[in-house]
């Protein structure tokens, strides 16, 4: 091989290279829209599934647990029983659990709930508002908010939410006894 054929292999793959760098730096960084931790939630509409509807804002004044999730979403179902039991266990004095369901078919997604038994508040993201303000490009995500709506923390991925180890965390991330 020439040398001038070389350089040119080198130069493409040093390219790629830095474009790899460079969208995985971003990926990182919150998507246009998204509130980051340490940011405030924005007002959002809370559509329930039954016709009710709130504003995100009438949540403040407690710490609030959101729940992203989709009913064919087996990790969100997977981790769904731990979120209601540690739910009743706070019982709405402490804090407040809401669910959002980012299902097309809310049909689907409120006879998840139904068959699950699911007792704390779930809505339904009709138009992705909070899927994008809350940075739900995965789920289950989980978000923990504090009494004035900054999000403390943000957890990927499923979690036994009644085990010790979690409610430690939620308990420190929101200062309040469990």
């Amino acid at each position: 091989m020439s040398v001038t054929i070389i350089m040119k292999m080198f130069r493409l793959l040093l390219v790629a290279l830095l474009s790899l760098a460079a969208s995985a730096a971003y990926a990182s960084e919150p998507a246009a829209g998204e509130v980051p931790i340490g940011g405030y939630l924005q007002q959002a509409p809370l559509y329930g599934f039954f016709g009710d509807f709130r504003k995100l804002s009438e949540l403040r004044g407690k710490p609030l647990i959101i729940n992203v999730w989709a009913s064919w979403c087996g990790p969100c179902r997977a981790e769904m029983g731990s979120l209601e039991r540690m739910s009743r266990r706070f019982g709405g004095k402490k804090l407040n659990v809401i669910g959002i369901s980012t299902d097309d078919d809310a049909g689907a997604a409120a006879a998840f709930l139904a068959r699950s038994r699911i007792s704390f508040e779930n809505y339904l993201d009709r138009n992705l508002v909070l899927e994008k303000m809350l940075g739900a490009n995965t789920i289950p995500l989980t978000i923990l908010v504090d009494a004035q709506g900054k999000v403390v923390s943000k957890v990927h991925g499923s979690r036994d939410w009644d085990s010790p180890e979690s409610l430690e965390m939620i308990s420190k991330a929101l200062r309040i006894n469990h």
